[in-house]
């Protein structure tokens, strides 16, 4: 179990000074969401690089060191980022915080990990929010003289936040009822699909090695058919063939690439956490509406 961030500070008091506050985060996303709760008081980093698929990744003797030096680790939490695992008990007595601390979890349905928590609560409005207030708190407990300064910029990141999910969500729920389905490679969507009034598919519920299966494929073929779901996507972290098998097969059409586990490069079309909620749920509702 990873510790939580109260007992690694009673244990290690942190006397680290703003001025040199380093925080590592388990994947992009989260690092993203650190650096504008934190601003110019901390160097975040994330362990997995742009466009890695975080489903039990390797880290790396490197990325033990780097962890060893830092004063914050962030994490997800819900099975996701557990691979972290193997390098905290060589990290010292480094604080850990947890992301989803204070998510209603949905459940995963089918599969191996059946009734497991859907970890990718990022996706949704409410979850967000949380996620950045447990950023603000971890922050403040590490570094308290700038309690203050991170509670403002927590909420100033919320607002934009909600500035960039609302208007999508509401734009999502006008869709015609009947084309309201959200289908994808990974069920990486429930959360967002669950706020966007849509409903689910998808051809395996987390990413793993038994992915696109004959099974699965047929499964979802058979779903899409009986729905009427028009268009089906694929994650940016995945391949997309048998996304388009499907839907060559069941004469839906092919949306396009969601992000929803990693962010891009500078240069790519998400290098932000907003970017990201933006590009995927235009994605989706632009698919839906054709």
């Amino acid at each position: 179990m990873l510790r939580t961030l109260t007992a690694l500070l009673l244990l290690s008091p942190l006397t680290a000074h703003a001025d040199d506050l380093k925080v590592a985060t388990s994947f992009t996303i989260l690092a993203d969401m650190a650096r504008n709760v934190a601003g110019d008081l901390a160097e975040v980093n994330s362990i997995t690089p742009p466009g890695a698929e975080i489903h039990g990744y390797e880290p790396t003797p490197r990325d033990v060191i780097a962890i060893s030096d830092s004063d914050l680790i962030i994490v997800n939490g819900m099975n996701l980022d557990d691979w972290t695992q193997q390098f905290l008990s060589r990290a010292g007595d480094v604080p850990v915080a947890v992301l989803s601390d204070g998510v209603q979890p949905i459940s995963i349905t089918g599969g191996d990990y059946d009734g497991r928590p859907n970890p990718h609560a990022w996706m949704a409005l409410d979850s967000a929010l949380i996620y950045v207030d447990n950023i603000a708190t971890a922050l403040s407990e590490v570094d308290p003289d700038n309690a203050a300064t991170y509670a403002a910029n927590a909420e100033t990141y919320k607002a934009q936040i909600a500035g960039v999910i609302g208007p999508l969500r509401d734009a999502a729920r006008a869709l015609p009822e009947d084309r309201r389905w959200l289908v994808s490679s990974e069920g990486a969507f429930s959360y967002l699909a669950r706020d966007f009034g849509l409903s689910e598919l998808y051809l395996w519920p987390i990413n793993s090695d038994g992915q696109g299966t004959p099974q699965q494929v047929r499964a979802l073929i058979d779903s899409m058919r009986d729905s009427g779901a028009p268009v089906i996507f694929s994650e940016s972290t995945v391949s997309d063939r048998p996304a388009k098998r499907i839907a060559r097969e069941t004469g839906a059409a092919y949306g396009g690439v969601l992000y929803v586990d990693s962010l891009s490069d500078a240069s790519g079309p998400v290098p932000t956490y907003l970017d990201l909620l933006r590009v995927t749920s235009e994605t989706i509702i632009e698919g839906i509406s054709e």
